[in-house]
């Protein structure tokens, strides 16, 4: 067995060294710190997607030192388009952690890792076998997909993640752990994809139970997600947004947005206006879909309101230093 996990190891880390994807911008000036981040971002989200996201926020915070007095308006105003804000919170919540109990220097065990908001057993394995060299397994979903089909365990069995854990340790070398860690990963995600695995370039097909062999993707009934309708009232004048930071603990917690009326239409919180238009989209979120109106109103300066919400009259040119839901900050930015 142990000849047959070398193999396997071995196999990954040769391929890397050929074939990884040395070019990914979190692979480049390695620290603890820029593996946590390119991690966080990574997960529930595409590659594509978090280069320009992590190059921005790496540009702003390139360090711990860099974040440490960073505000959790800060680190969304950075997060805003990525999605899945909780992350960006989390974020903020660990490096407070950090810089209170551990003197600002980042953890380096398993057990001060999965402690901070947000790490997890894989996140951890990966920000010490990455960033440590330290030999800690992972199992993300890319590594979960190889490993898996390598050694045919039916990941619809409700022990399969337990099984996947034994294999991954099994695995997981004390040699070269930099390079198998993100060769494994680098498998998964440009070799042994979900639907079309290109297993003639996958450097542990000989060894692998299911390799060649067609690829029957069950495909889930889709289940409706609910809907909801949302009514915005979005105050301007000039160049200035009147925006309330949305507090209540559910989807776009902590980011600002237009007033939510919920519908009433004798809510009389605004003047009235010099000008005002509508506009209807959906946006879908990954358990919700939103069917949001937007009621536009124009006025020749801002003005004063009664509430308790926070709120804030904000420049054009300062949106960008706040965290708005990315279809907000797409009607002002392209809002005359």
């Amino acid at each position: 067995m142990e000849a047959a996990t070398n193999i396997f190891s071995s196999s990954i880390y040769s391929w890397y060294e050929k074939h990884g994807r040395k070019d990914l911008p979190w692979r480049k000036n390695i620290t603890p710190y820029s593996v946590w981040i390119s991690e966080i971002m990574l997960q529930q989200t595409q590659v594509k997607t978090v280069i320009p996201f992590y190059e921005r926020f790496m540009k702003k915070f390139p360090d711990l030192n860099a974040i440490s007095d960073a505000s959790e308006e800060e680190i969304l105003a950075l997060w805003t388009g990525l999605g899945f804000y909780r992350r960006a919170k989390n974020i903020f919540a660990a490096k407070e952690i950090v810089k209170k109990n551990f003197d600002n220097n980042f953890p380096s065990t398993f057990d001060e890792l999965v402690s901070l908001p947000g790490i997890g057993k894989s996140t951890a394995g990966a920000i010490l076998s990455i960033a440590y060299k330290k030999s800690f397994p992972i199992l993300d979903a890319n590594v979960k997909r190889v490993i898996s089909r390598h050694d045919k365990v039916d990941v619809s069995e409700k022990k399969s993640d337990n099984k996947l854990w034994q294999l991954s340790d099994l695995y997981t070398p004390n040699k070269k752990i930099f390079e198998y860690t993100q060769g494994i990963m680098d498998v998964g995600a440009t070799v042994c994809s979900i639907k079309k695995p290109t297993c003639i370039e996958c450097p542990v097909s000989k060894t692998c139970k299911t390799a060649f062999e067609e690829i029957k993707v069950i495909r889930k009934s889709k289940k409706e997600k609910p809907q909801r309708e949302i009514f915005f009232k979005l105050a301007h004048s000039n160049n200035k947004f009147l925006l309330f930071k949305k507090n209540s603990k559910s989807f776009w917690e902590s980011l600002w947005v237009p007033y939510e009326d919920e519908g009433i239409k004798n809510d009389k919180i605004f003047k009235k206006p010099l000008k005002r238009n509508q506009q209807k989209f959906n946006h879908a979120l990954s358990h919700l879909d939103l069917m949001i109106t937007i009621e536009i109103f124009e006025y020749k300066k801002p003005f004063k309101i009664s509430t308790n919400r926070e709120h804030q009259w904000i420049c054009r040119d300062e949106i960008k230093n706040y965290g708005l839901p990315k279809p907000i900050k797409h009607i002002i930015d392209n809002h005359v």
